[in-house]
């Protein structure tokens, strides 16, 4: 699992759900850092989120041929009349969602936007794909974080509340490898593709 590069838009700093944004050339970057990174790996089927941020990363990972499937189900979650806030302007102009923010509830709804459990429908329809791949196989998923965030939970079977606990830096890589009695994380959160070298 691959969160996108940074964009034009500064996505670190600001909610970009459904705005479709593009990469930055640092997210440029970001993304041929991952494809050297990846590019030993035997990749058996790539998925990405339909939006220009996470397909334009995916793209430039899976560039040596291997096909790859646009998804919108995978897109970030919409955050409706806050798309484009800094988390000060929510907190300022949109207090009842910063305080749901606090208390991690299960229940929240953006306005104009999506609520979690849609959020979380959407992203099912997405695992029923997964499990049409053989066991053995190596799927790339380039999403944003908090579609990825709520599939690593998913596949865990971690409730829906530890969705607000995990943390994606923009193009980490995060690993899980499934069994059939259940998955195991084995990577979370990893940039070391990132640093810089002397």
């Amino acid at each position: 699992m691959v969160r996108h590069g940074e964009t034009r838009l500064n996505s670190g700093e600001r909610y970009w759900g459904s705005t479709d944004v593009s990469l930055s050339a640092a997210g440029l970057w970001q993304a041929e850092q991952l494809r050297h990174r990846l590019a030993t790996e035997k990749i058996d089927a790539a998925y990405s989120s339909d939006l220009k941020r996470a397909s334009l990363t995916a793209r430039t990972i899976t560039s040596g041929g291997r096909k790859l499937i646009a998804c919108p189900e995978l897109r970030e979650i919409d955050f409706g009349e806050l798309e484009g806030l800094t988390f000060e302007q929510v907190s300022q102009q949109y207090p009842e969602i910063a305080r749901a923010w606090q208390e991690r509830s299960p229940t929240l709804k953006y306005p104009g936007g999506e609520g979690l459990d849609e959020f979380k429908q959407r992203l099912s329809s997405f695992l029923t794909r997964l499990e049409k791949h053989a066991e053995g196989e190596t799927i790339l998923i380039v999403a944003h974080s908090g579609s990825l965030r709520l599939l690593v939970c998913q596949l865990l079977g971690l409730d829906l509340k530890h969705w607000w606990q995990i943390r994606l830096a923009l193009a980490s890589l995060t690993v899980i490898e499934t069994y059939s009695p259940g998955a195991i994380l084995s990577l979370l959160n990893d940039t070391c593709h990132l640093e810089v070298k002397s």
